[in-house]
């Protein structure tokens, strides 16, 4: 079999076009279900008498199940396949996230966030480990800056979607908020039974690869877990005994005080420093995710095309962090705003990149699906801890900085831990698909 680098470039690029776009549209969804609370809590508070500390730990019990059942869901993944599993996945968590809707009190609201999480939990690192048995290393960090790509749409599309739907108030009796939960959750529904006849388990089950492509595909793959530093472990309980696995997690976990402390409270943060209406103010937290978009796809293929994972890692967190600290203490809310602006399109920058990092340190088989819900689970640790202390924060001083402070001082940190965790691509440069 002779192959070429157009022979390469093609079936990457059949690749793309046929697993990506479906896969950013279920993570856009998904995202969109687990953040949509930022949103709904500018009306939903005072509906349901919840203070900032009482809605931030409505917002972090979401994690708490989601850590408990991440390594679990991905071992279980690894082994019935993707296909089932995800599909199961996205049509739980819909009806979850449309019971949302239904919600009375704050301990209604605590236990269907733990139910929540519980029903997505494994959806994103089975996506990351299933994107690593599809690319090529060297071409890893550019796919996964398409998948990480929709989280950021989620916010891009998601926040002013949702500010929209909160002008539903009152239609049919419910309350705007009531129906931003229920509209938002019914495609998680629609999509899961679509995954059962879309996505294939692996390379060997996609009709659309030629059996030379699937081959070549197939055998590149294994070689480079052979190759992998993690070596060839195929027991999911090694994960939790190697030491870049926890530092990985540790990077992870820093990372995360951005995208999860920021996220779940930009808007109120926004309505804080605006005072504009909630439409406007949600348009307003939306714009920090378009340029999130933008940094991770120019970040990543950068990353691919240079061959260089170290400085594409670590600077753009430790200029984040900087960059946050530097919004509190501005007194022009123009410029607060901007500063805050590249901060979080700075955070989300490293994400591809690091996901390629893991996926390229990390042999295959279950203990790659352990090791990588492991690491995502650690991070979401911050998403336990931090809401409620924000909400806390908020309640004490009146404002977020110092919580703003804080999560700017762990960008900082894992910025540096960045600079000394990547290492190159194990495979060769970068095969650009056609």
């Amino acid at each position: 079999m002779n192959i070429t680098p157009a022979f390469k470039a093609e079936t990457i690029g059949i690749i793309t076009r046929r697993l990506l776009p479906f896969l950013m549209l279920l993570y856009l969804i998904a995202y969109i279900d687990r953040v949509n609370i930022s949103v709904a809590a500018l009306t939903m508070n005072a509906d349901l008498g919840l203070s900032a500390q009482m809605y931030g730990l409505g917002a972090g019990l979401f994690y708490v199940t989601y850590i408990l059942f991440e390594v679990p869901s991905n071992i279980i993944l690894a082994r019935v396949g993707a296909r089932r599993w995800i599909a199961r996945i996205m049509v739980t968590w819909g009806f979850v996230a449309c019971g949302m809707a239904f919600i009375q009190t704050a301990g209604q609201l605590y236990g269907l966030r733990l139910l929540l999480g519980a029903a997505e939990a494994g959806f994103t690192p089975g996506i990351i480990y299933y994107l690593s048995r599809w690319f090529p290393s060297s071409n890893r960090a550019r796919a996964m800056s398409f998948f990480y790509i929709a989280a950021a749409l989620a916010s891009v599309i998601g926040l002013p979607l949702s500010g929209a739907l909160l002008h539903m108030d009152g239609v049919l009796g419910f309350a705007g908020w009531r129906w931003l939960y229920f509209a938002e959750g019914v495609p998680a529904v629609m999509l899961g039974l679509v995954v059962l006849k879309y996505l294939p388990d692996g390379v060997h089950d996609a009709k659309w690869l030629s059996s030379a492509q699937g081959e070549w595909l197939a055998k590149t793959i294994a070689d480079e877990s052979a190759r992998a530093p993690s070596g060839h472990a195929v027991g999911w309980k090694q994960a939790f005994t190697d030491g870049k696995v926890w530092l990985l997690s540790l990077f992870w976990l820093l990372q995360a005080f951005g995208t999860i402390g920021v996220s779940l409270f930009l808007p109120q943060i926004l309505k804080g420093l605006s005072g504009e209406s909630n439409f406007i103010v949600s348009l307003l937290s939306a714009l920090p995710f378009l340029l999130a978009c933008v940094l991770m796809y120019l970040n990543s293929r950068h990353s691919d095309a240079q061959h260089e994972r170290r400085l594409h890692l670590g600077l753009p967190l430790l200029f984040s962090g900087v960059l946050l600290i530097a919004s509190i203490y501005t007194g022009n809310m123009t410029a607060a705003y901007l500063l805050l602006l590249l901060a979080v399109g700075l955070n989300w920058a490293v994400t591809p990149v690091f996901w390629a990092v893991t996926t390229e340190y990390l042999a295959g088989g279950a203990a790659a699906a352990g090791a990588i819900a492991l690491i995502n689970a650690v991070a979401n640790l911050a998403g336990v801890g931090l809401p409620p202390a924000m909400g806390s924060i908020r309640d004490q001083t009146g404002s977020y900085s110092l919580g703003l402070l804080l999560i700017g001082g762990a960008l900082i940190a894992g910025g540096f831990l960045g600079l000394f965790l990547a290492r190159k691509p194990t495979g060769p440069h970068p095969v650009k698909p056609t």
